[in-house]
């Protein structure tokens, strides 16, 4: 029976597809391996513009936006897709967190804010929570 409804849950489920976009590379690596490990479908950016120029992506179920990157940040990204008409969740992540920029990614719509270093668990439950 407990073989039945695993098979049962594994048919129903649905591949999450996670847009990943951070100018760390060991970040991304790791952050992808965590996303895969889970069942979902991560895909990576090094920039916000290198995800914009990408226009061959899947529509993304969630974002995991870093707040510092190069020239436009993880912040100002979320702002222009929700301009644009795309409405996918966008979490936030920091490595240098300070209560102006957690406020100013709320202010933006960002749904859950992270340091870097906080649990990955925590990241997984932040994105099934949005995607729900």
């Amino acid at each position: 029976m407990a073989d039945i409804i695993r098979l049962i849950k594994m048919s129903n489920t649905v591949t999450l597809y996670v847009a990943v976009v951070d100018d760390d590379e060991n970040f991304c690596r790791s952050l992808g391996r965590l996303l895969r490990a889970a069942g979902m479908q991560p895909i990576t950016y090094a920039s916000a513009e290198a995800f914009l120029a990408d226009t061959k992506h899947p529509l993304f179920d969630c974002l995991v936006l870093d707040v510092h990157l190069g020239e436009m940040s993880g912040i100002e990204l979320g702002q222009r897709l929700a301009a644009e008409g795309r409405h996918a969740p966008f979490i936030c992540i920091t490595a240098h967190e300070d209560p102006e920029t957690r406020a100013l990614a709320e202010a933006a719509g960002c749904a859950a804010f992270f340091r870097k270093t906080d649990s990955g668990a925590a990241v997984l439950d932040a994105i099934r929570r949005v995607t729900l």
